[in-house]
């Protein structure tokens, strides 16, 4: 059994295994708080989020079995609190967008990982529905993160209507309230690049009205073909009553930005979602001829399982779920680093040299990008699905409750 050391971080007490030293605190947000500490095996300093009494609802477990992914390692602490392990990210865009305009290159180059990180997750038919410059975690290296999925759902015929902080809220959302796609993750990126640009919002409002005024102001009056498709009859009317304006060329409105970037923004910014541009297209858009490699964007196989967050089940069922996936994850990463080191050993005894974990990015950042003294901001990115491939004596690991859970999905 893991050895465990107490420590209070900002009045918050920290259970920690041994393998975690020196922990700083981070950030402390609605959902816990989040340190940094040295990884003794991993030999790097990794980001720590404690999730408090993970067990003391059903909602609470459900988060909870949803934060088990996208780790460096996971572990529950004998007061039953959920500790979760990932790469530390330094700073998030929103932390850079205040120290002024970003540059072109470094725009281009962020906003490139945002669309090939959404290619992948739109493929597995989930949309975030919450892109805005805090939810993109970027490290020393520019490598960027999306995180903070809390409000990602399967796309479905009735969605939640109020998504999305309101300067990156797509139109569809406040125009047909449960129907939209995963264009509305476009429209959000494309008002996150454009706040790059500019070094403030885009459509900075305080109510819908307004919001929709600054659209209006800046893309025109929606078409009539775009205002037959709302359904609910006072909204459409507040839309064809709305003042008359034309839509100008976006390089004429922002004439400090380039007109390749102006031809993007205004592709990703139309009203009609069957217009918007999709993922692929955007990124093969002459903008992002740098980065774009189709060959290395990659889409899942299959779509996401997502019957468990319906699941009607008990707080133990949950209980036991996430307890099941922390041992199949410690586990299986145990083995691993096992694998490694004796891979690794045996290179070396046989004058070869021991490969790293990691291989080096493909996409490269631009070289004068200096985040300075950034501060830092961390969280869980669930872009990916961890594969378990866990050792035999964990298939006798199954209680009444978990196997009644299993049960629900068959």
């Amino acid at each position: 059994m893991a050895e465990f050391s107490s420590t209070s971080i900002v009045g918050v007490n920290f259970e920690l295994t041994t393998r975690y030293h020196e922990p700083l605190p981070v950030e402390l947000d609605a959902f816990g708080l989040i340190c940094s500490a040295k990884d003794r095996i991993l030999k790097k300093v990794v980001a720590i989020k404690k999730l408090t009494r993970p067990f003391g609802s059903a909602t609470l477990a459900k988060q909870a079995f949803r934060e088990i992914i996208g780790l460096s390692d996971v572990f529950i602490s004998p007061k039953e609190d959920l500790y979760i392990v990932t790469e530390l990210m330094w700073t998030n865009l929103q932390q850079l967008i205040a120290k002024g305009p970003v540059h072109d290159d470094f725009a281009k180059y962020f906003t490139y990982q945002v669309l090939r990180g959404l290619k992948y997750v739109h493929s597995a038919g989930i949309i975030h529905r919450d892109l805005k410059p805090s939810s993109l975690l970027i490290n020393e290296n520019c490598d960027l993160r999306i995180c903070n999925f809390g409000h990602a759902r399967l796309q479905d015929r009735q969605m939640t209507g109020y998504v999305a902080t309101r300067y990156y809220r797509a139109p569809e959302v406040m125009l047909n309230w449960q129907e939209y796609t995963e264009k509305v993750d476009i429209w959000s990126t494309a008002c996150i690049l454009a706040e790059m640009l500019r070094g403030k919002p885009l459509f900075p409002a305080t109510s819908h009205t307004e919001q929709f005024n600054l659209f209006v102001q800046l893309l025109g009056n929606p078409s009539e073909r775009t205002v037959e498709k709302i359904k609910n009859k006072n909204t459409r009317g507040f839309v064809q009553n709305l003042p008359q304006c034309k839509r100008e060329p976006f390089k004429e409105v922002f004439p400090e930005i380039n007109s390749s970037v102006s031809d993007l923004l205004e592709r990703m910014l139309l009203f009609d979602v069957d217009d918007r541009i999709s993922t692929e297209k955007a990124l093969a858009h002459p903008y992002m001829a740098p980065y774009h490699d189709p060959t290395d964007e990659p889409v899942v196989e299959s779509k996401f399982d997502w019957r468990f967050d319906n699941a009607d089940v008990s707080i133990s069922a949950w209980k036991a779920a996430v307890f099941k996936e922390v041992l199949l994850f410690r586990q299986f990463s145990t083995q691993a680093r096992y694998q490694t080191t004796i891979r690794n050993a045996i290179l070396k005894a046989t004058h070869g040299h021991p490969t790293p974990e990691d291989e080096t990015p493909r996409h490269v950042a631009p070289d004068n990008l200096t985040p300075g003294n950034a501060t830092h901001s961390v969280a869980a990115f669930p872009i990916t699905e961890i594969e378990h491939f866990p050792p035999s004596d964990t298939e006798n690991f199954l209680d009444d409750d978990y196997s009644s859970f299993i049960n629900d999905f068959n």
